[in-house]
């Protein structure tokens, strides 16, 4: 169960001021920092200082300490899920950050000897650490965060991740280029970072093992398909992994090119390159953050598809955004200077900010659908899948490169490769799509003012009953409730070309009248007896019909039949503000008079439960007309 404090805050910016999430970020931070201090500094010396090894050149170890760093993501990952799970998390993070300090100080004597073997062996040991860690740093957060918290949670974790790895970049670069002696310096910094993320540790509350009964499996390759297999029986988390996976793809190879981008496309300086990286990381940092405000504090899956449009968009623009830039050799100040050149820096931004609306929701998706003694082991399976996808776009790109397409064309590749991915995953997982159409129908038409979600059942069936006044009803309600509701629909709607799709994603049951069709009204009931029997939440409309005068119809007889065959909780809720909107019945035909306008203020209102045996129609019509009160 997640850490209670007696308080949640109001935003996600307030788990700064808690110790269940403060510990546990800081040390995160200051590790992806040092990856990426001591990874650059190391090859600052490789590129510009002349060190070498073994007699390779420096392209050779360049691109070996890619291969390096990686490795231990396909060696030890599996490993790192099932130590997460069998130990408790804080401990277990304590002893990974003592490692960190151990192989700094090892480095030192590296930088000190100018050892670039030595070197090389701590950026595989780094490596190490950030395959142990990477499985426990995303774990722990269910057990530290409220469910309402865990996509803030995740958006200030991918967020500081990217502002260390470019910080740490920056820093790694002016401390070897600074100055004289600048290795020494680099030692005290690399040390100190490593100290400070082991003291944050300290302080991060006892995280209880999930399944402390685990046995060891020391066979890497056979743990690892293990946990590959268990996670493809959860469709939904593993193409949640894959789309993880994807975009490390996507984001591997962008960032990759940027300094080939910066330099030969741009005609910039190193500062221009610098300046790439910082709108980017500042981009998905943004978009990291903005997941909770645009979702509302829960996890809201229709944000993935609108990142994954916005990663295609802005890759597409970046292509013809650069293909206008002038011919010339740019300082920082120049650059900022052309205004071609501010086009080319909000496309990097915007696929910044799209990349965290994409993959901020998949984290915290695998977090809450998976089981949560193996939570753990997912994030290993995830880890395993990115260092793979990473792999296959840097052949990729060498091949595609090498066979003469251009850093611009091998970009654009890449977007139009993403739309075709994105396609891929939503025909998997229709959820992602129907959410998206949900969240962009409830987000553009109306501000959706919400009243007693508490009163929603987080597990287990009941039936919630609400009035009906437009065609917008079910989207509204579920743009609302995030958990997956079954919505009880006349057919006629039900069959409405385009939202039919939504309708039939979200398993809906359509019923008619007995005077209509009598075989879809009991094909109907059996439908919802069903799906009350496996826990579901139910959603009807007792009156029957859409009103046609903006006040409530009488309740059908049909919810007393219901609770009769499953006696389960009721639920009273109360739609206010549809009448008169484009979907009612107002002034004639539904959709046949002109919009409103965009943005309307309506709400949703949810009463406690009634129990089945304490529920009749007219109380629970009664109930509803309550809550509805005198707003249409």
């Amino acid at each position: 169960m997640p850490m209670h404090d007696t308080q949640q805050p109001e935003s996600q910016f307030g788990l700064f001021r808690q110790r269940r999430f403060l510990p546990l970020f800081i040390t995160q931070f200051f590790g992806a920092f040092n990856d990426n201090l001591f990874k650059n500094a190391f090859l600052v010396l490789v590129t510009f200082h002349g060190l070498s090894m073994l007699g390779m050149n420096t392209a050779m170890i360049v691109n070996l300490s890619a291969g390096i760093f990686m490795l231990p993501f396909f060696l030890f990952s599996a490993l790192a899920g099932q130590l997460a799970e069998k130990y408790d998390k804080a401990t277990l993070a304590r002893w990974i950050k003592l490692l960190e300090i151990a192989i700094m100080l090892v480095a030192g004597f590296g930088f000190i000897w100018h050892n670039a073997t030595l070197l090389m062996a701590c950026l595989f040991m780094m490596g190490v650490h950030s395959a142990l860690f990477g499985p426990l740093k995303y774990s722990v957060l269910p057990q530290y965060l409220h469910e309402r918290e865990l996509l803030g949670g995740n958006g200030l974790i991918e967020m500081g991740t990217f502002v260390a790895i470019l910080l740490g970049q920056i820093a790694g670069t002016m401390i070897v280029q600074s100055r004289a002696g600048g290795e020494n310096l680099i030692v005290f910094a690399c040390v100190t970072v490593a100290i400070i993320g082991y003291l944050s540790s300290r302080s991060m509350p006892p995280a209880p093992p999930t399944a402390p009964n685990i046995k060891l499996n020391w066979n890497v390759f056979s743990e690892t398909m293990a946990i590959i297999r268990h996670v493809k029986d959860n469709k939904t988390v593993f193409n949640s992994l894959l789309g993880i996976s994807w975009f490390w793809f996507f984001g591997a190879v962008y960032l990759t090119q940027f300094p080939e981008l910066a330099k030969n496309v741009l005609h910039g300086t190193a500062d221009v390159y610098t300046l790439i990286m910082a709108v980017f990381s500042l981009g998905v940092g943004l978009g990291s953050v903005l997941c909770e405000k645009l979702s509302d504090r829960q996890i809201e899956l229709g944000l993935v598809p609108f990142g994954s449009i916005g990663l295609s968009v802005f890759g597409v623009d970046l292509f013809f955004a650069t293909s206008a830039v002038p011919a010339a050799h740019y300082t920082l100040s120049s650059f900022l200077a052309e205004p071609s050149h501010w086009r080319v820096l909000a496309d990097i931004l915007l696929i910044g900010v799209f990349g965290g609306f994409f993959i901020v929701p998949l984290y915290a998706l695998i977090q809450t659908r998976t089981e949560r003694e193996y939570t753990s082991r997912a994030i290993a399976a995830n880890n395993i899948l990115n260092s793979l996808f990473m792999v296959i776009g840097a052949i990729m790109s060498m091949l595609l490169l090498g066979n003469g397409v251009s850093i611009r064309e091998l970009l654009l590749i890449v977007a139009i490769m993403n739309i075709l991915v994105a396609i891929y995953i939503y025909t998997l997982i229709p959820e992602f799509l129907m959410r998206f159409m949900v969240w962009i129908l409830t987000h553009t038409l109306y501000r959706v003012k919400k009243e007693g979600l508490m009163h929603i059942p987080a597990s287990g069936p009941a039936v919630l009953v609400c009035n009906h006044v437009s065609y917008m009803d079910a989207l509204v309600i579920a743009g609302a409730i995030r958990r997956p509701t079954r919505f009880v629909m006349d057919y006629q709607i039900y069959n409405l070309p385009v939202i039919n799709f939504i309708f039939r994603t979200a398993g809906t049951i359509p019923i008619a009248s007995a005077r209509e069709d009598a075989q879809i009204k009991e094909a109907a009931f059996e439908g919802i007896a069903a799906a009350l029997a496996a826990g579901d939440l139910v959603v009807i409309f007792p009156e029957g019909r859409i009103t046609k005068t903006g006040e409530m119809n009488r309740f059908m007889p049909g919810i007393e039949r219901i609770l009769r065959d499953s006696p389960v909780p009721v639920i009273p809720m109360a739609l206010q503000g549809l009448w008169g909107s484009f979907f009612s019945r107002k002034d004639g035909a539904a959709m046949m008079k002109w919009p409103r306008g965009l943005f309307s203020k309506i709400a949703l209102r949810i009463g406690p439960a009634i129990a089945a045996a304490e529920a009749d129609r007219q109380g629970l019509e009664d109930a509803v007309r309550a809550l509805r009160g005198e707003v249409q």
